[in-house]
């Protein structure tokens, strides 16, 4: 399955990489983004950066979605 963030929609609350830090991860611009083992991909992020995960993460992954006070977590089959 694959992940990404709508950084417009992001309000920075980390959620998503207090549950799931594998998976999410704040940058210094104060917005999450998702990654893939050490690569983040966060240039570009949106759609555009979107990210595999393991099935091992989906419960988290989709944990942190339905957490999400901003609603820009999108998960893809």
């Amino acid at each position: 399955m694959k992940v990404w963030i709508d950084q417009d929609l992001c309000t920075g609350d980390g959620l998503c990489e207090e549950i799931a830090p594998d998976v999410f991860t704040l940058l210094d611009d104060g917005l999450a983004y998702v990654k893939e083992g050490s690569k983040v991909f966060s240039d570009p992020g949106g759609a555009e950066g979107m990210a595999n995960f393991d099935d091992k993460y989906t419960d988290a992954v989709v944990e942190s979605a339905e957490e999400c006070p901003g609603e820009c977590i999108f998960i893809e089959p």
